[in-house]
């Protein structure tokens, strides 16, 4: 890779593996996030208080649905890391903006105050877990390359073909 070039070599494997992880946590963030604010609080978000502590049905509907969004989350980080300049700054702006509009839905509800605060709440806690993980992630799934010139192995990040350097992987023979 030279200067000129705008390819910016991304590290997929690292990048949906930690996306997966992002959504077993978003998952995890919104069943957690109910049982303390139903649970704890008392307060009856998403399902009506005769459904227990974890809510109904719609409460796993809501963690799939975090988890889904953590997934598609990746999949814009993956694009973005691609073919945009500033990747991760406009990665940030758009998660934190879904982010809000995600915290003001349930305000736009027919529910009691307390609900849509504890709703909000949980909302933002997924939002920013999402934007946080994905984003560390990205950090490290962008493969760096050596700007000396120096040739690095090809395809060592994936852990396969080691001993292939830049030139070879291109096509040109050794010793060149």
């Amino acid at each position: 890779m030279n200067e000129f070039t705008t390819e910016r070599p991304v590290n997929a494997v690292r990048l949906w593996s930690g996306g997966l992880a992002t959504a077993v946590v978003a998952a995890l963030v919104i069943l957690v996030g109910t049982l303390f604010v139903r649970g704890v609080l008392g307060i009856p978000v998403l399902a009506p208080e005769e459904a227990g502590y974890l809510g109904d049905a719609g409460t796993a509907l809501y963690a799939l649905v975090a988890a889904v969004a953590a997934l598609a989350a990746t999949a814009l980080m993956h694009l973005l890391l691609v073919a945009a300049p500033r990747a991760r700054a406009f990665f940030v702006w758009i998660i934190g903006l879904i982010t809000a509009i995600a915290v003001v839905t349930p305000f736009t509800q027919g529910a009691e105050g307390a609900s849509q605060v504890g709703t909000a709440l949980i909302n933002l806690v997924a939002g920013v877990a999402i934007a946080i993980l994905v984003n560390s992630v990205a950090r490290t799934a962008v493969v760096r390359g050596d700007h000396r010139g120096a040739e690095k192995p090809a395809l060592r990040h994936e852990g396969i073909l080691p001993d292939v350097d830049q030139a070879e992987f291109r096509g040109e023979p050794r010793g060149r």
